[in-house]
């Protein structure tokens, strides 16, 4: 084919991708500097868990172990929302999918920023001013609490399960990547040291992680750019030039194009990385994306837990605001982040390391500071991927606490027990719930293996919006709300959105891979027999050539032929990991829909059941009732501070 033979051509450029697939499969790090990958984590690790230490002996009561005993101001939350939301979807996802796929990955940052504004709006201060913990207290005010508080725990549950999945992958690859070790147990190591802080620090110590993550990823993300940008003069024309320019960016938009590609001109295909398509194939997946991005951050239930942290409504809203600063402005660099790792490491570089792309950032710290070889380089990439561990860590704490508080909280105490619970039955069953979603986490976490984080978490965020939010927003502003109506909603919203994304393009086709990967192995086969013959003549030497220029000649005939061999070993990699295999997860030879996230069609199902649902049959008293009190609490706050299940 015309195609491969262009992507072939292209691909002999890429010098960047000199390792090859056993040497990754080895770990980034080179052995004489994995100690230094074991220092800086262990010293990062050990910072936050003397925090741990610190915040366990003040954890005494449910109220310190939920909510930090409601004691976090609103720059200190802000800045804990920033290290809860700025997850490895946002560090190692995002950074991966721009590397990648140019534009369409940086569609994620304006969307989870945008999302803010929901956030800021019409949930923040309602939300700190009704609930006591969970999602299910808000949604308890004036529903049935048992009906209510059931199916918001196993909404909770759903979409953390979703959510944790994807960090549980990023701290797999990290580790694996890093020290070489098996990535199933690398999501071990991580599902442990999460446990950690969770059971014995509760709220306090997750509160305090975040906080010191976040300010070391904004650190750490400033070095990445400031001496990635830096050769460019800071310019951001001369920046994007350089990459639309780069000989990888252009092979990566030919192998993503296809046919189409072999029509287009160097200059085409470079300027086409810069434009949406490659990842996102239509509008409609553009605006679907969107939709779940904006909205979801508005149900997820360990960001609305956050708001019960702070003393005051005012605290919620001071939040809100100074973590859209920080989020907005740790998106903007995700762009110089993506396109840096796309022209200096290369996108068949940084696949055949981690096939969702999640290393680019690490790679990135690592080429910068001196490459694969340096001590710098290693220093850096160590550096920056203990950072990216802790923030994965820190989120995946969060998680954990909010899957564990709607188990002992809204299940065991608010249904199970009515209410006559006490704190110290409270306190183990909490533990006991953290330990359960931990493990929970850590299998599913294994059987994600290989996908993108970013992606992964998009998916959490559409049966977020799918579910809780249609839920909280119309019991806060529609006073015919009731109990059937929030029941119905959250739990078709959710059931949709699961149910899209298991008949969608997400799932692994067997006969896809192969039908794609096979004559990459081809092309990439027939490559390497090439340039084996040629680096064979060359070796031979040419009368009319120098020694200077045959030597030259040589090297780039190797890196082509190292090239070619990375590209045949990720695509063979693909291939082996269906072996045996004809259809998907649900028996499906192809996806049913073409949409990569379900949230066009599954969050107007949530708040098509939610309004059905409360239209039937006849109106509920305790809604009506309580809707005065709720409509005063939620806008002025009076009797807020007294805030208890209902």
């Amino acid at each position: 084919m015309k195609t491969l033979s262009w992507i072939a051509a292209i691909a002999t450029l890429l010098t960047a991708t000199s390792a090859n697939a056993q040497a990754l499969a080895a770990g980034a790090v080179a052995s004489e500097y994995k100690w230094l990958t074991f220092l800086v984590f262990g010293l990062i690790i050990a910072a936050t868990m003397f925090v741990t230490y610190l915040a366990a002996r003040r954890v005494k009561s449910t109220q310190q172990f939920y909510a930090a005993g409601r004691s976090v101001t609103g720059i200190q939350n802000g800045w804990a929302i920033a290290g809860d939301y700025l997850s490895a979807a946002s560090f190692l996802g995002i950074a991966g999918l721009i590397s990648l796929y140019g534009y369409d990955g940086f569609m994620y940052s304006v969307g989870w920023l945008v999302a803010y504004i929901t956030v800021l709006l019409v949930i923040a201060e309602p939300c700190r001013n009704i609930g006591k913990y969970t999602l299910g207290d808000i949604l308890a005010f004036r529903n049935d609490p048992k009906k209510a508080k059931t199916v918001a725990a196993i909404s909770t549950i759903t979409v953390s399960i979703f959510y944790l999945t994807a960090q549980m992958v990023g701290g797999g690859v990290l580790v694996k990547t890093l020290i070489g070790i098996d990535y199933e147990v690398s999501v071990i190591a991580v599902g442990v040291l999460m446990l950690a802080y969770v059971v014995f620090g509760g709220m306090v110590a997750t509160t305090w992680v975040q906080i010191i993550k976040a300010v070391l990823l904004v650190v750490a993300s400033l070095l990445l750019v400031f001496f990635t940008w830096m050769p460019y003069g800071f310019s951001l024309p001369e920046f994007l030039q350089a990459a639309v320019s780069d000989p990888k960016v252009q092979a990566q938009v030919s192998k993503l194009l296809g046919d189409p590609a072999t029509q287009m001109s160097a200059a085409e295909l470079g300027q086409r990385f810069l434009e949406p398509g490659l990842y996102l194939k239509s509008p409609i997946d553009q605006i679907s994306l969107g939709l779940a991005l904006v909205f979801g951050t508005a149900g997820m239930p360990h960001i609305l837990m956050r708001f019960f942290t702070v003393p005051t409504a005012k605290d919620a809203r001071v939040s809100v605001l100074w973590a859209m600063g920080i989020i907005g402005g740790f998106y903007v660099l995700t762009l110089f982040l993506g396109l840096g790792a796309a022209i200096n490491v290369g996108a068949l570089k940084i696949s055949a390391i981690d096939a969702g792309g999640n290393m680019a950032g690490p790679l990135l710290a690592q080429y910068i500071g001196g490459g694969e070889n340096s001590m710098l380089g290693n220093l850096f990439l160590a550096f920056v991927a203990a950072v990216a561990f802790a923030t994965i860590v820190a989120v995946v704490a969060g998680l954990v606490l909010a899957s564990a508080s709607a188990m002992s909280h809204d299940i065991w105490v608010g249904v199970v027990k009515g209410e006559h619970a006490t704190q110290k039955e409270e306190m183990y069953a909490a533990r006991v719930s953290s330990i359960i979603v931990g493990v929970i986490a850590i299998v599913v976490g294994i059987a994600a293996k290989g996908q993108n984080v970013a992606h992964l978490v998009a998916l959490a965020f559409a049966v977020a919006a799918s579910s809780n939010l249609p839920a909280v927003l119309l019991t806060l502003y529609w006073k015919r709300c009731n109990t059937r109506g929030v029941v119905l909603g959250m739990s078709m919203g959710a059931l949709s959105a699961i149910g899209l994304v298991l008949v969608s393009p997400n799932m692994t086709y067997p006969n896809l891979v192969r039908a794609i990967n096979a004559p990459l192995v081809a092309s990439a086969q027939a490559k390497i027999d090439a340039l084996n013959t040629q680096i064979a003549g060359a070796v031979d030497g040419d009368a009319r050539l120098d020694p200077a220029r045959l030597d030259l000649a040589r090297l780039d005939l190797e890196a082509a032929l190292q090239a070619a061999v990375t590209l045949r070993a990720v695509s063979q990699t693909k291939i082996d990991q269906v072996e045996g295999q004809t259809r998907s997860l649900v028996g499906l030879e192809a996806p049913l829909i073409p949409l990569r996230n379900p949230g066009i069609l599954s969050i107007p199902i949530g708040f098509l059941c939610v309004l059905l649902g409360s239209l039937i049959g006849r109106r509920e008293k305790r809604a009506d009732d309580l809707w005065e009190e709720l409509y005063v609490r939620q806008n002025i706050g009076l009797h807020s501070e007294g805030a208890s299940a209902h």
